[in-house]
């Protein structure tokens, strides 16, 4: 059987075949090394080391740091033999501290290189590598709309939550929330979530998400009219009742034919007969029975005349 594919995995993976600037790529490389690379050094020689589980991002920062440095990477895969049986792919980078240092990489501090976010731009190819690397985000099919990226550095969380606010052509307002031994920056807000997958130059992922969030939205609206409908209803019929009682007391005491008020008695003959009218239909009917216009309010105040009269019969045959 064939793995389900995430709404993440899908946004990363579309992520990976789009075709970005130099300025875009540099950025981009800079936080996914940042985040997902370590620094090791091997018979004298520095190498960067990236790891993954997909395949294509590994595909992606190959290909990128051939085209962005001249250099070949070394690609590899090792697969654990325990039930889920996954696969790991790791992206060896030679000449290390020379690519660290055009970067402006620090696995020490957390602050981001203002030469390498100079940009909208490369901000946004910041924002997407970091994302790339350890982002995550929820499918518009649940309605815990939240997108994130999980850092290990408190003070780069930071400087990575002010980055957000920095691009210009979208506001963001993420928060930071400490989870077990990463320092997660999150968004909530489901225009936010589309604005940032429409950042990153998802438009696909974006399109699917606005589509099936709109679908949800409108199933959602539906269902609270439904809801509303059914209250209004059983209110209407409640009312209704309560109604019928006071002309039934009247009719048994006085006779509806009896009484004097024109309006009272044509009101009450039609209420008998169409016990689940609502007050618009009742004064449409009223309005056609005495050929001049009966307002809404109108009905309400005969109504509200009727019970006092069948209130003051009840208290008559008490006596």
């Amino acid at each position: 059987m064939q793995a389900k594919v995430s709404f993440t995995q899908k946004v990363k993976e579309e992520l990976c075949s789009i075709s970005f600037s130099d300025e875009h790529l540099r950025a981009f490389l800079a936080a996914f090394i940042k985040v997902n690379g370590h620094l090791t050094i091997r018979g004298g020689k520095s190498m960067i080391v990236c790891k993954t589980e997909n395949a294509k991002i590994a595909k992606f920062i190959y290909h990128s740091i051939d085209r962005i440095y001249g250099i070949t990477p070394r690609f590899s895969y090792s697969r654990e033999m325990s039930f889920k049986k996954r696969t790991t792919y790791s992206v060896v980078i030679d000449e290390g501290d020379y690519i660290i240092g055009d970067l402006e990489i620090s696995f020490i501090e957390g602050k981001i290189a203002k030469n390498i976010v100079s940009t909208d731009d490369a901000i946004s190819g910041y924002i997407s590598g970091a994302f790339l690397a350890a982002g995550s985000v929820n499918s518009p099919k649940n309605s815990n709309y939240h997108l994130e990226v999980a850092l290990n550095e408190e003070n780069f969380a930071k400087w990575f939550s002010k980055l957000i606010m920095k691009y210009k052509a979208t506001e963001f307002t993420p928060k930071i929330v400490k989870r077990r031994n990463n320092f997660v920056v999150y968004l909530k807000r489901a225009q936010q979530v589309v604005d940032f997958l429409s950042m990153m130059g998802c438009s696909n992922m974006t399109l699917e998400f606005e589509n099936i969030r709109i679908d949800r939205e409108y199933s959602s609206i539906g269902n609270r009219l439904q809801n509303l409908d059914a209250a209004n209803y059983e209110k209407t019929t409640a009312a209704a009742e309560k109604q019928i009682e006071d002309i039934k007391i009247i009719d048994k005491v006085l006779g509806i034919e009896n009484l004097s008020n024109e309006k009272m008695k044509i009101l009450a003959k039609i209420r008998l007969n169409h016990d689940d009218f609502t007050l618009f239909e009742l004064s449409q009917e009223m309005t056609r029975e005495l050929g001049e216009p009966v307002s809404k309010s109108n009905i309400n105040h005969i109504l509200r005349a009727i019970h006092t009269k069948a209130e003051r019969v009840k208290g008559a045959i008490k006596k």
